[in-house]
């Protein structure tokens, strides 16, 4: 290794002579934050007449598409909740109470929130360690996380998230909601404990072939009936026609089959959550938990539903707050935590709602379901509903897009497959950490390989070398170059090139550091040229500079080898040093 002491007996030459030293250097100054940009997010987050342009615009799409995922919903809701360990009263409790605060306050126009399964995995544990009694006070916690998230701007860190992510995590959801309607289709109830496809498969071991022709029929005939509608036009509510098709057909040929069953006929009033500083701090943890599957989860729906409207959008931030405080109200009703439902949302969007009075229609028919037709709704048959929502699934999948990641390159391919496989197999939050994890580290890989140090002789000037270093210096390639420093036999001044370098981080100044201190052992005078402004300040930072640079700065490479002549020609190799560059072992 180079010793610092051996480093500084040899010259490095780095001038620049358009920069004036006269004048004392500025000292870049902390960057202010201003009360308007402050307020301008703040009310970024609050609701605004756009919200109500959008709903004068498609408010007759918006009423049939609200009630068709409404009818879609109720049983969703119902299953996820007694799934978490609570009663079916709190499933109902959170579609409608979020149903209507997110679409207030979120920041998406076609967003359905409620129950998720997801968040039933995660809830299961935290009521069979602590009980039902401290779900309200789950709820507020992790409600408050995640609008303190919207309000800091968390939002935004979703675009971090890469496009092979988004589409492997929508197919996965996509797989995850065909197999959830299995037990549906073939008639046989879903043994609870068991995750997505597990249930399936140990449903079809207890399939009955009478009851399943006769499930696997009504599912097919709703099927077909949305897809002649379709046909006919695409503004027609297919899966709503098919639901009071299918199931006026089923009541009148007297089909004995599943159907949706009992439901609460009334709602209670909300209540203040039991709270205590030891109860409080021993569901810290489960409330992070819950708050970053229900922002994560709700951020990743509202991106897929705005990707699947032309010139869709929606607010990160926004949508942070409004889901945050659906959790809070939901959990002041005796609910649970609220999220963007993806399955739920993509109904909404394909059955052609385009503005918050989708969702809030949607509430509204489980408030009526509840006490008006709550006899009514409990006949409609479950695997009418699984023929809705397997119409749903393949309008989720897009094989152009598909087609479009698998031909893109190898590294994504792998992203989209490996995320769609854990999505499946394993949980959200896994299936999205991988995904991003394994991007990162591929991007990682991409920009190694591009990276590397060149040779360009100077032919009239053999005493002369220029060494070009290309793309980015980091911890992934900062040993391999080092490794590639080629050997310059009967060279005296070599020309380090660095216009080219991207991004630098401390392990590549300390590289840059360590080629020199080998050119320099070497017998080389080495000068620099283009040393970006962020290698030049870390190296300040870090100390690495014998003494101030700024003097000899140079931006051109005719310049630096004008002083590679001169320097070769009056043989002050060696001698004399106006500048150095310090390494480090």
């Amino acid at each position: 290794m180079v010793e610092p002491s051996d480093l500084a007996r040899h010259k490095i030459f780095i001038p620049h002579p358009r920069v004036n030293t006269a004048e004392p250097t500025a000292v870049p100054q902390p960057r202010k934050v201003y009360v308007p940009a402050v307020l301008n997010h703040l009310r970024s987050l609050l609701p605004n007449v756009d919200d109500l342009s959008a709903v004068k615009k498609y408010w007759r799409q918006d009423i049939p598409a609200g009630i068709t995922v409404g009818i879609v919903a109720l049983p969703l809701a119902l299953a996820f909740a007694i799934s978490s360990g609570l009663s079916a009263e709190a499933g109902l409790i959170t579609a409608i109470i979020a149903g209507i605060i997110a679409a207030v306050f979120g920041g998406s126009n076609y967003q359905i929130s409620g129950p998720t399964g997801a968040m039933a995995v995660i809830l299961a544990p935290i009521v069979a360690a602590h009980g039902v009694h401290v779900v309200p006070l789950l709820c507020v916690m992790a409600g408050t996380f995640i609008v303190l998230g919207g309000l800091l701007g968390l939002g935004r860190a979703v675009s971090l998230i890469p496009w092979p992510v988004i589409e492997g995590f929508t197919l996965g959801i996509a797989a995850i909601l065909f197999f959830q309607q299995v037990p549906n289709i073939i008639g046989v109830e879903a043994k609870s404990g068991l995750s997505t496809l597990p249930a399936a498969f140990e449903a079809i071991a207890r399939i009955d072939p009478t009851t399943a022709t006769k499930t696997g029929l009504t599912c097919l005939a709703s099927i077909v009936v949305i897809a002649v509608c379709s046909k006919i036009s695409r503004k027609l509510p297919g899966s709503l026609i098919a639901v009071v098709v299918v199931t006026l057909a089923v009541w009148a040929m007297g089909v004995s089959i599943p159907t949706i069953g009992t439901i609460p006929n009334s709602l209670p009033a909300p209540i203040m959550p039991e709270f205590s500083i030891p109860l409080a701090t021993s569901l810290l943890q489960g409330s992070l938990a819950v708050a970053a599957l229900a922002g994560i989860e709700s951020l990743i729906s509202a991106r897929i539903a705005a990707g699947m409207v032309r010139g869709g959008s929606y607010s990160p931030d926004r949508e942070l707050v409004g889901q945050g405080l659906a959790s809070v109200a939901s959990g002041m009703f005796g609910g649970m935590p609220a999220t963007g439902a993806i399955v739920r949302t993509a109904v909404n969007v394909r059955s052609g709602g385009r503005s918050r009075l989708s969702s809030i229609v949607h509430s509204l028919l489980l408030v009526g379901v509840v006490y008006l037709a709550s006899t009514v709704v409990s006949v409609i048959p479950l695997s009418v509903l699984a023929g809705v929502l397997v119409v749903t699934c393949f309008r989720m999948v897009d094989p152009d897009t598909i087609r479009q990641v698998m031909r893109s390159n190898r590294s994504d391919a792998l992203v989209f497959v490996v995320t769609t496989i854990i999505t499946v197999g394993l949980d959200i939050i896994w299936a999205i950490a991988a995904g991003i994890v394994v991007s990162g580290v591929l991007v990682l890989r991409r920009m190694a390989n591009r990276s590397g140090i060149f040779r360009e002789d100077l032919p009239s000037d053999p005493k002369i070398a220029i060494l070009r270093i290309d793309g980015t210096m980091f911890f992934g390639v900062g040993d391999r170059i080092e490794r590639e420093l080629p050997r310059l036999a009967g060279v005296d001044v070599v020309i380090l090139r660095l216009s080219r370098v991207g991004i630098v981080d401390a392990t590549g100044v300390r590289v840059l550091a360590q080629i020199v201190g080998k050119l320099v052992d070497a017998g080389n005078t080495v000068l620099l040229k283009g040393m970006p402004k962020q290698v030049h300040e870390m190296a300040k930072r870090m100390e690495l500079e014998q003494v101030s640079l700024d003097e000899y700065l140079f931006a051109d490479l005719p310049s630096a080898i004008a002083k590679a002549r001169q320097i070769v020609a009056t043989g002050e190799s060696h001698s004399t040093a106006t500048g150095r560059f310090k390494a480090i072992d």
